[in-house]
Order: C-alpha cells, then structure tokens, then sequence
C-alpha cells in the first residue's frame, strides 16, 4: 500500500512540475510586451516599464527566469499583484474559503440528489421512474450553469424574495450551491445508473440474492460498494472543478471566490495572479487526484496489488 502511494506521490510530483513549466511559458505566450500590457492603463515611462521588466526578471533568457520562479515557489512566493502589490498566496488564500464553502455545499448537494436518483433509477430500469429521472438527469445535463443560476435568480430572488441576489453571507450560499449542485447532480444521476446497472447483472449479485440475503444487504453492501469507484472518481473530479473555482457561477452572484478573482485578474492583465491561479488550481486538482487513487485501493483491492 505504502508503495503505491509513493508512486502516486511520485507522478503528483511530476504533474506539478509540468505546471509550473507551463505558467512560466505563459507569459511568453501573450503578444507584444507582457510588461506593457500589464501596465496599459497606467501612466509609466520607458525607465519605469524596465525596472518592472527587470524585478519580474523579464530581462533574463527563459532558463534562468524559470530558476528564479522554481527558487520562489520553494520559498512559498507566487508573486505580486499588479493591483494593490499584494502577495499573490495571500489574495488567493484570503478568497479560497469562500469558494471551499461554495464546493462542499455544493458537492453535498450532488451526491444528496444525483446517487439516490440514479440508484432508484438503475433499480427500477425499464419503468416510468427510470425514464423520469433520466429526462430530468438530461434537461440537467443540458443546461448551462449561468442559465441555471440567472432562473433561480429570477424565481427565488427577485420573484419570490425568499433568497438575496448577491453577496458572501450563509444565505447568498443557497443560490450558488444549487446552480452547481443540481448541475453536476444531473451527471452523478447518469454516472450512477450506468455504473448500478452493470454491477446489479454481476454473478456475485445473483449469487447473494440465491442465498437467500435480504435485499437491501444485497443492494447496499455488495452492489452500492462495488459501483463507487467509478462514482467516487467522478465526485473528485467534480470537487477538483469546483474548488478550482467554479468561474461563471461565482460572477453570476458575485461570490468572493477564487472563481471570481480570476476573472477580475484577467480584466486587470495581473498575470502574476493569473500565473498564481492557474498553479493553485493545477495544485488542487493534482492532490484531490492522489486522494481518489488512494480511494480507490481501499474500495477495490485489485487497484492497489495490480
């Protein structure tokens, strides 16, 4: 056990380091003069536009800009923003609570709607319940997380005035957590009766039910059990999404999420913020992918002596 864990340390190791590559070749991505743009509206002189260059390390050939940025990240530095010269770690921090309230809520959600729908579904296959929740497991699927949120918006906001329209309080919670929770319980639905209905025409199924087993033991200690690898993988990468900051639902109801930040860096030109997130996002969906694995080799054995 121990062993696989350090081969999937080892790969999470690898996949964050192909990151970080990939943030430092972002800045030479962008056309013209990263510098320039960044500073677009601000008044700055050519002398002040090449200190930036030169604190940046921009004046440097690329090998040794990425040693330098290796050399801060290992010392926990991200970098500056260009608005408010602030550490980027501490901006993105300052937000990731707002946006890890918004992806349990909302991961709960999901799995409160989405397994048991597609549990009842798979079990009942071939009947009015499973076509049911199939169509609205589609219609879920099809809609866009922005439509969803602007029609409870409209509903239960502006409507009904049960909910505020915007903000960070518990109760502005309830509106986000459900545009993306009811989302991605759409695709969970699906996912699970898939994965129930290939697991209820398994031998050991059939054999438990001979024996005589009460049907609820059959049904959630053998079949429930062994059809969570492909759920619990689709709930990682699910959260993975979710805590990289779900960006258009976040900016539907102005949640003070990461989500959100990003997009106000991309309006500002922040690339070191924009470089920052992409790297903490990279982060989380790389260690939320090591915990699955993890997973996944105490609900299947095979997984972990393969």
């Amino acid at each position: 056990m121990l062993r696989y864990i350090a081969q999937r340390l080892a790969a999470a190791a690898v996949t964050i380091w192909v990151a970080t590559v990939a943030v430092t070749l972002l800045i030479h991505a962008v056309p013209g003069d990263p510098v320039r743009i960044m500073y677009a509206k601000f008044q700055s002189t050519p002398e002040q536009l090449e200190a930036v260059r030169t604190s940046l390390g921009l004046d440097q050939p690329i090998h040794v800009q990425y040693a330098m940025y290796l050399g801060r990240l290992v010392e926990g530095d991200l970098g500056r923003t260009i608005v408010g010269d602030q550490p980027v770690l501490d901006v993105l921090l300052a937000r990731f609570p707002a946006t890890l309230t918004l992806a349990v809520a909302s991961l709960a959600i999901a799995i409160l709607v989405g397994m048991p729908l597609g549990f009842l579904a798979a079990y009942k296959r071939g009947t009015w319940v499973d076509i049911g929740a199939m169509l609205v497991a589609i219609v879920g699927v099809s809609m866009p997380h922005f439509w969803l949120g602007l029609l409870l918006l409209f509903f239960f906001a502006l409507q009904l005035g049960w909910l505020p329209v915007a903000g960070s309080g518990i109760a502005n919670l309830v509106l986000p957590a459900l545009t993306l929770g009811l989302a991605n319980a759409a695709v969970l639905a699906r996912l699970t009766r898939s994965a129930m209905i290939d697991i209820f025409d398994q031998d050991f199924v059939r054999t438990a039910q001979a024996k005589g087993l009460p049907k609820t033991v059959v049904l959630y200690r053998h079949a429930l059990r062994a059809g969570l690898v492909p759920i619990v993988s689709m709930l990682g990468l699910q959260f993975a999404y979710l805590m990289g900051g779900a960006i258009v639902v976040e900016n539907v109801f102005a949640w003070n999420g990461v989500g959100r930040l990003a997009i106000e860096a991309v309006f500002a030109r922040d690339y070191p913020l924009i470089q920052g997130f992409i790297l903490f996002f990279a982060s989380i969906v790389v260690i939320v992918s090591v915990i699955i694995d993890v997973l996944y080799a105490f609900l299947d054995p095979r997984i972990r002596y393969g």
